[in-house]
C-alpha cells in the first residue's frame, strides 16, 4: 500500500493531479486543501489511501494524517465509499464536519451535494461515539500536562487574583520549567511574567 508520496505536479484537472516521483507518475484524487496546495506550489507531499476495486487501483490523497484519518472513518460507514469520502472533506474543514459529527448536526452535513439525508443520519450514528471518545482522550491527555507542570494552590491564588486559567496555566507552566517548586515561587514568577 502507498501512504505517502513526495513529488512535482505534472498536470491536475477536477480534483486528480499525476504526481512525478522518481520518474514514476502517480495520479491522485485529492481533497480539495491538498490539490490547491499541489497547484499552487507545483508539487509537495501527499498523505494517500490506496483503494483496490475490481474496476482498478485508485489513490486518494490527504494533505496531512488528520485528513486522512477522518476519511478513513468516514468510509468505514456502510453506503460511504472513498468518492464520497473525498467529497465530503472537500466541501467542509476537518472542524466543521467533526463538530456536525459530534453534535447530530444532520442538516450540516446532508448540505453536502451527494450526501442524502440517510447517510448523515448513518454516519453520525456510526462515528459520533468514536469522535466522542477521541475528544475525550485528549482532554485527559491536556488535563495530564497541566496537572504535571501546574500547582493547583497556586492556580487557584493567581485565578483569585482576577487572572484568567489561560493566563494563569501558561505563567505556571513557565515557573516550572525555569526551577519554581514551591506555591510561593511559582506565583511569585507567574506574577511578575503573567500577561
Amino acid at each position: 500500500m502507498i501512504g505517502y508520496i513526495k513529488g512535482n505536479l505534472l498536470s491536475g484537472e477536477n480534483g486528480t493531479v499525476l504526481l512525478e516521483t522518481n520518474g514514476v507518475g502517480y495520479e491522485i484524487i485529492c481533497s480539495a486543501s491538498v490539490y490547491v496546495k499541489l497547484l499552487e506550489n507545483g508539487g509537495g507531499e501527499v498523505y494517500t489511501y490506496t483503494s483496490v476495486r475490481d474496476d482498478g487501483i485508485f489513490l486518494y490523497g490527504f494533505s496531512d494524517l488528520k485528513e486522512k484519518n477522518l476519511f478513513l472513518k468516514l468510509i468505514s460507514v456502510s453506503g460511504v465509499g472513498p468518492k464520497m469520502g473525498i467529497t465530503v472533506l472537500s466541501n467542509m474543514n476537518l472542524a466543521k464536519i467533526t463538530a456536525a459529527i459530534a453534535t447530530s448536526d444532520v442538516k450540516t452535513l446532508s448540505s453536502i451535494k451527494g450526501l442524502g439525508k440517510k447517510t448523515a443520519e448513518r454516519i453520525i450514528l456510526e462515528l459520533r461515539e468514536k469522535m466522542d471518545e477521541e475528544r475525550l482522550a485528549e482532554e485527559t491527555s491536556e488535563t495530564t500536562i497541566i496537572a504535571d507542570c501546574v500547582n493547583d494552590d497556586a492556580l487557584t491564588a493567581l485565578m483569585g487574583l482576577g487572572f484568567t486559567k489561560a493566563e494563569c496555566v501558561k505563567a505556571l507552566k513557565e515557573a516550572a520549567s525555569s526551577g519554581c517548586v514551591s506555591v510561593e515561587e511559582s506565583i511569585a514568577y507567574a506574577l511578575r511574567h503573567i500577561r
